[in-house]
């Protein structure tokens, strides 16, 4: 396991890495430089991949197409230790990092999961003016908004007390100044959508039928319409970050749509 500080993005190994295994690249959400919840979200996937997290550090103040451009020099850096094929997968915010790096280096990965995508933000008006107002919020009040937040990002009754901290916690470390920055990239956020048509990878699009924080079954559907070659998967019970709900199996959704084969 691998664990250290830089002012970079880099991959964090939540299990030991095994070379022989397709390599799976996990892009979380906005506020997440936790390890804790990282593994929590990628548990189970250890048996079947070689994962790595991509973590963007709080003071990593990044464009998209930095980041973009960071996370495929990692890819491909792991591919020089050992050619394999690639999953790549984006959750949330990491969504649209996952697009912009399919729009620079689309033969870089070989099957594309999209989880609950952000890249719908910018259509959601109670979010942007929200975005707009958050630098005029006081710090003790942006402090007590991540308790405030976990409804709209969670179904509280699904998660265990240990998601449910950890959720807290990812939330509660993210500084003000890089909430209104990532905020603003959201707000923002613009993709070539005439690249991504041609990408003919295998792109499977989960939604959660009940995130209250975006719109993502809808949204999974209009990204549906971009790729050539996509499945989607709805969860029907589940909120914006399914992936730490007890009842979300992450290999078994896989197993289900067929998408495990390299």
């Amino acid at each position: 396991m691998t664990h250290f500080t830089s002012c970079k993005p880099y991959f964090f190994s939540p299990f030991q890495s095994d070379s022989n295994r397709p390599l799976f690249v996990f892009l979380p959400g906005m506020d997440e430089t936790g390890k804790e919840l990282m593994t929590l979200q990628t548990a189970g996937l250890e048996a079947v991949f070689d994962v790595r997290c991509f973590v963007i550090p709080a003071d990593a103040l990044d464009s998209w197409d930095s980041l973009a451009q960071q996370l495929i020099a990692l890819t491909k850096a792991e591919l020089e230790k050992a050619p394999r094929s690639v999953y790549l997968c984006g959750e949330s915010f990491g969504t649209c990092v996952a697009l912009t790096a399919l729009t620079q280096a689309p033969e870089l990965y070989d099957r594309i999961i999209l989880i609950n995508s952000a890249s719908s933000f910018h259509r959601v008006p109670l979010l942007n003016l929200g975005s707009f107002l958050l630098s005029w919020t006081p710090q003790f009040f942006y402090d007590f908004s991540s308790i405030l937040a976990l409804p709209f990002l969670a179904q509280i009754t699904r998660l265990s007390p240990k998601a449910r901290n950890a959720l807290i916690k990812a939330t509660q470390d993210a500084p003000k100044r890089t909430a209104e920055q990532r905020l603003e990239l959201l707000r923002t956020f613009k993709t070539d959508e005439i690249k991504l048509q041609k990408i003919t990878q295998p792109v499977l699009v989960i939604g959660s039928q009940n995130d209250h924080l975006l719109p993502s079954v809808n949204e999974a559907y209009r990204l549906a319409k971009v790729f050539p070659n996509t499945q989607v998967f709805t969860l029907p019970h589940s909120g914006h970050a399914c992936l730490v709900e007890k009842d979300v199996d992450l290999v078994a959704i896989l197993q289900a749509a067929n998408f495990l084969r390299w």
